[in-house]
């Protein structure tokens, strides 16, 4: 390997010190990982240009590192309601913060996803009732137009003006693009999801929460 800086007389000392400061100051960036780089040893980090991200080998493989742009905080601060009983409704969602995830639509009901990679979902309802009738909630997700099979969360509520908050958190695994919609449905219109005002000492209650964090690449 030929350094930058060669020896100059005896002074070993201030040669080291130079060489030092010269390797600080030009291999402080990652190497790029081309066609002949090699996942055999374990912990060699290099930066991946194709996909815009660093990359460690592992067990044979180069696994992505997940940077800060894949998370989402989306809410609904009013009431939802449902215009027939039975019938499956998008949710459309308000955007508090987000990066790598876009929320489209008009309504904002379409979420979807910069980059791919294995997501995790926590969604939360806060559902109400004005029949004294048993009114049952159904919420899922779908994914590209398509219901996620065995997903549904089911909820009842038994009495006049109760209210429960239900949540549910799963791990999903999305390519680059993918379009996700939180479906839900009531089997009496009577039911809605409540959104609570804010009080002198408590903020607003959402109606719906959804947080959204890219945990691996």
């Amino acid at each position: 390997m030929r350094f930058g800086i060669p020896p100059v007389g005896a002074d070993y000392g201030t040669w080291a010190n130079d060489l030092r400061r010269w390797l600080a100051r030009t291999w402080d960036n990652l190497t790029f990982k081309d066609a002949a780089a090699s996942a055999t040893q374990d912990g060699t980090l290099l930066w991946d240009p194709a996909g815009g991200y660093p990359v460690i080998s592992k067990d044979g493989v180069w696994r992505q590192i997940v940077l800060a742009d894949g998370y989402a905080i989306f809410s609904q601060d009013v009431d939802i309601t449902a215009a027939a009983a039975d019938t499956a409704y998008k949710i459309a969602l308000d955007n508090i913060a987000s990066q790598g995830i876009t929320l489209t639509g008009s309504p904002l009901t379409d979420i979807m996803f910069v980059e791919g990679g294995l997501y995790s979902l926590s969604f939360a309802a806060q559902i109400s009732s004005t029949s004294s009738s048993t009114t049952t909630f159904r919420f899922w997700p779908r994914i590209n137009g398509s219901d996620v099979p065995g997903s549904t969360i089911v909820a009842s509520l038994h009495q006049n003006d109760a209210t429960l908050v239900i949540s549910r958190t799963s791990i999903f695994t999305v390519t680059a693009g993918t379009v996700l919609n939180v479906m839900w449905a009531v089997s009496r219109t009577q039911g809605y999801l409540e959104a609570t005002p804010a009080t002198a000492y408590a903020p607003v209650a959402p109606s719906v929460t959804l947080n959204i964090v890219r945990v691996q690449g």
